[in-house]
């Protein structure tokens, strides 16, 4: 085995033993073999980015060979070296490309001096890489050729360096392509003999070229078009020539796609192909026509050929067989790729570049014939026209974007390495690590650089090719293709078949909703029918489109009056498609908005989309109750405030996966527990002092509201009732019935309050964890819950203790009965082996009884297998057991006690992790699910709409896959809590 060698920090192969031989006395002179390290500062600057190339290996060899043709050429190699160690620029791209590309490096081996066309210019910026030809200015082949591969190289630079993304580099190649097309056109033009006139001659640019996402080696596709028969001879001289040129120079250039393929002539005119296409042209024909456009040679007869085919390809769709041919074509290129070389073909192959291709362009074909805004050549023009036109849904649209850009980068390097035309990723180790290197991926924690690429990759096909299958097999598709596109014109047939198209279930219901809507000649009517092409997608988007749109309505009847509604939707940002989001996806929010339509307004601003901080939230609510004397309408100011923050916290969490609807900052699971925990904490507050009015008690009584459960650990969801204790002192000299008596009515008229019948949503108050539970007493005196936690309280009730937290009141009692409580729920010693034998008998109780009857255990979100139940008992178990000793354990909140758990090792951190991917995902889905459905549900459905809208709101995808994703994350958080409470 070869010892390692200092060097080996740089990255090269073999443990650097092979790169001594060129970095050292005898090669480039940048490595002292005695010492072990660089020469000096100019070396460590070379040698650092060296390191940073795709194949360290592959750059330093280049850079020895250039170094050695350079020298050759009268250069010495440390006039090379020097330029590159202080032109900073020159050095990252020369290096970039000699790691990445060795066909780029043989060329500046074989031309002296062309590294240079890399160098930072006087200005300081790099040299111009959009595709120009550089430097040509003789009219010849071998100096068309030096300018095409020094525009090449200039290209490929910015590309691996400047970060500029894959369409400017597509643009730039394509662009060349165009230079280098004309200039092979001038150059064929006077190789005619002297007495012949130049001829109306036009190329026309198709396929990848003519779409301008042209890759680095790829076949040029081209149509001759001549203006008459007068120039057919010269113009079939002129067209032969340049085929030729751009042989010598470049890449080969395939006349193909002309009528009648390779079989026809190369070169007809505008007339002849007229003819041939309206008699003759096949669908694919048509469908390769989407990408024309002028090139080179007569760029005005270019566009007039265009012109005069574009009606023929706009109705080619039309056609009977037209779909099927479509799909059929994509089907046989499949099948032609070798079956070994399937699975890595990321053109050809499912899930390649050609699904993305085809998906577009058959949409294309069909909606385009009336929406000319989808008429461009490009792929990702045209996908982003569809998406904007509604055809494609936006995280559909992203994804294939994604794709695509991912898909182009892998072939785009794996071009680039040897500047041959492959589309196949290799199957060898050392291939693989080359080319995760080339695309960026670097080693993780766990994970090498290849994993993560064949991660990203699998995963971007899986996806290409899903949405390929549901763009391209659209049950509608052939419908809307047949119906003739005077009839797709904007009238009520039209629109109901669009509507059908789109998903609703009932097209003649929602037709009715928008005539409603746009109906009439208002500046209403006119807004709506801006805004209503747009927001139809988003209701499409979502599992019930129909609800969607009548929310929509009945929103737009209770506020299309009012001046600002409408004006905020068209002109505030993102309003009317965050309001679309949220009237399909959620019955929970929709209730709270008919009910508060104002609060639409929270939607116009990031910043409104936050949870408000704690005290303004208490000082907020404080102040809304104490301006009413009457109780009755001091609560509903408060809860008329409740119900605000409760739409503002829905609305966050409604959008926070909504792609570019989300607030700037999206919330997680955890705050919106702790957000949901402020708003309770301040409607409380806030009720306790009206009580307190309503309800005069003895001067000097002490009262405190203690939170429970969910409240005290701050992990409240949308259903969840506020869990209390009522705790009171009573002043010296007061009799204790008559104190008493004052503290129950102070607690009975809080939750009267509460839980009164009213427009704004209840707050349910539940004393149910004191001690006797309901057959105690309402509320205890600090001095009777100290006596009997001393007697009689059991274990339940020291792990229900783990949670409570003073929430309003006097809080001096308050931080008493907390410190009485970490008595009882930090008890001396820990749990005694019988104590730990009653909370598995009682676990096994809950999960028996409390479960509902029909409830499936392994997908109930609360107490079903790995869920919010499993979780927290195995957490407070260990803190039971520890935290008398081990003080951080302290914490009423689950996850942070668990995280304290996995750090002083009294839970493992696999088993810790475990478990909080489980009670997450559980916190998750019952929140999602609420919001869905409009009232609580611990179940999580298998299949319908309301599982597809809660998977929408957590990110959407496939709502089969996520089930199957609850089910393994619960089983792992299952098996996680057995092994904490077995140990």
């Amino acid at each position: 085995m070869t010892r390692p060698t200092r060097l080996a920090r740089y990255g090269f192969a073999d443990n650097g033993a092979r790169a001594i031989d060129l970095l050292g006395p005898g090669g480039l002179r940048l490595w002292d073999t005695e010492a072990q390290a660089p020469v000096d500062e100019q070396a460590v600057v070379l040698l650092d980015a060296l390191s940073k190339a795709a194949d360290p290996n592959l750059a330093l060899r280049q850079l020895h060979r250039v170094a050695e043709s350079a020298e050759r050429a009268g250069t010495k190699p440390e006039d090379l070296l020097g330029t590159l160690a202080t032109d900073h620029g020159l050095r990252r791209r020369l290096i970039a490309v000699l790691g990445a590309s060795s066909a780029l490096g043989d060329h500046l081996v074989a031309n002296p001096g062309q590294w240079r066309a890399l160098a930072t210019g006087p200005s300081g910026m790099p040299p111009d890489a959009d595709g120009g030809l550089a430097d040509f200015d003789q009219l010849t082949v071998p100096a068309l050729r030096t300018a095409y591969r020094i525009s090449l190289l200039r290209i490929a630079a910015a590309d691996l360096t400047a970060g500029r993304g894959l369409e400017p580099t597509m643009d730039a190649l394509s662009r060349l392509a165009d230079e280098t097309l004309a200039a092979a056109y001038a150059i064929a033009v006077a190789g005619l003999p002297a007495a012949t006139p130049e001829p109306r001659l036009a190329v026309v640019a198709m396929g990848k070229c003519g779409g301008n996402e042209l890759n680095y080696v790829s076949d040029v596709d081209v149509i001759f078009v001549a203006a008459g028969d007068e120039d057919l001879s010269a113009g079939t001289t002129i067209a032969a020539r340049l085929i030729e040129i751009c042989g010598q120079v470049a890449w080969p250039v395939d006349a193909a796609l002309r009528p009648e393929g390779s079989r026809g002539p190369l070169v007809r005119t505008l007339a002849s192909h007229q003819a041939y296409y309206r008699r003759w042209a096949r669908t694919w024909e048509f469908q390769a026509l989407l990408k024309a456009r002028p090139a080179a040679g007569d760029l005005a007869l270019a566009q007039e050929w265009i012109a005069d085919l574009a009606p023929l390809v706009w109705h080619a769709a039309e056609r009977p067989e037209a779909v099927a041919d479509v799909r059929d074509m994509r089907r046989k290129i499949i099948d032609n790729v070798p079956k070994k070389e399937l699975d890595r073909e990321i053109k050809r192959g499912p899930g390649g570049l050609r699904d993305i291709e085809f998906a577009v362009q058959l949409l294309q074909l069909v909606h385009g014939r009336v929406d000319e805004t989808l008429r461009c050549g490009g792929t990702l023009p045209a996908l982003r026209a569809l998406v904007a036109g509604g055809y494609v849904g936006r995280e559909d649209g992203e994804t294939l974007l994604r794709g695509y850009r991912f898909l182009r980068g892998v072939e785009h390097r794996l071009q680039l390495q040897h500047l041959r035309r492959t589309h196949t990723v290799p199957d060898d180790p050392a291939g693989l690590r080359w080319l995760a290197a080339a695309l960026g991926y670097t080693a993780l924690p766990g994970r090498d650089a290849v994993e993560s690429f064949r991660s990203d990759w699998v995963g971007h096909a899986a996806n290409v090719r899903r949405l390929h299958v549901k763009l391209l097999y659209r049950p509608l598709l052939e419908a809307v293709a047949r119906v003739p596109a005077e009839e797709l014109r904007m009238t009520p047939e039209s629109a109901r078949r669009r509507l059908e198209i789109l998903g609703f279930a009932d097209p003649v219901g929602a037709l009715r909703h928008l005539e409603a809507l746009t109906g009439g000649v208002t500046r209403t009517s006119a807004i709506q029918r801006t805004l209503l092409p747009m927001l139809l997608q988003d209701f499409a988007d979502s599992p019930e489109p129909d609800r969607g749109l009548l929310n929509y309505r009945q929103v737009s009847d209770k506020l299309g009056s009012t001046p600002w509604y409408l004006r905020l939707l068209r002109d505030a940002g993102p309003v009317a498609r965050r309001l679309a989001r949220v009237l399909s996806l959620s019955r929970y929010a929709t209730d709270l908005l008919t009910r508060d339509p104002e609060a639409l307004r929270l939607l116009a601003e990031d910043a409104e989309l936050q949870p408000r901080p704690r005290e303004s939230l208490l000082d907020g609510f404080a102040a809304a109750g104490d301006r009413h004397t009457d109780p009755v309408k001091a609560i509903a100011a408060v809860r008329a405030l409740r119900r605000r923050e409760l739409f503002r916290l829905a609305c966050a969490d409604i959008l926070s996966q909504g792609g570019d609807l989300a607030p700037d900052r999206p919330l997680g699971v955890d705050a919106i527990g702790m957000a949901l925990s402020d708003v309770t904490d301040a409607t409380l507050n806030a009720a306790l002092r009206i009580a307190r009015r309503a309800k005069p008690a003895p001067e000097g009584l002490r009262f405190a509201v203690i939170g429970m459960g969910r409240l005290g650990s701050y992990e409240m969801s949308y259903p969840s009732d506020a869990d209390v204790l009522f705790v009171y002192e009573p002043p010296g000299g007061i009799p204790e019935g008559e104190a008493s008596a004052a503290a129950h009515a102070i607690a009975e008229e809080m939750r009267r309050l509460l839980n009164a019948p009213a427009p704004d949503p209840a707050l349910g108050v539940d004393a149910d964890l004191r001690p006797e539970g309901r057959q105690g007493p309402l509320v205890r005196s600090l001095q009777a819950y100290r006596q009997y936690y001393d007697r009689w309280s059991k274990v339940w009730e020291a792990q229900a203790l783990l949670r409570a937290r003073l929430v309003c009141g006097d809080t001096e009692l308050g931080r008493r009965f907390e410190a009485l409580a970490d008595g009882v729920r930090y008890p001396v010693g820990g749990l005694t082996r019988e104590q730990v034998i009653e909370i598995r008998r009682i676990k096994a109780r809950v999960e028996t009884e409390r479960l509902p009857r029909g409830a499936d255990p392994n997908t109930h979100t609360k107490l079903g297998r790995g869920g919010l139940a499993d979780v927290e008992w195995a957490v407070q178990v260990t803190q039971l057991r520890n935290a008398h000793a081990v003080p951080e354990l302290r914490k009423t909140r689950t996850l942070e006690a668990l995280a304290a758990a996995a750090e002083g090792g009294q839970i493992t951190e696999s088993d810790a992790a475990e478990m909080t991917a489980g009670w997450t995902l559980a916190a998750q889905v019952r929140n999602a699910l609420t919001l869905v459905r409009g009232r609580p549900t611990d179940q999580l459905p298998r299949h319908g709409v309301e599982l597809a809208g809660a998977v929408l709101l957590l990110g959407g995808g496939d709502p089969g896959e996520f089930v199957d994703r609850y089910l393994r994350l619960t089983r792992r958080s299952r098996a996680a809590m057995e092994r904490v409470l077995e140990s």
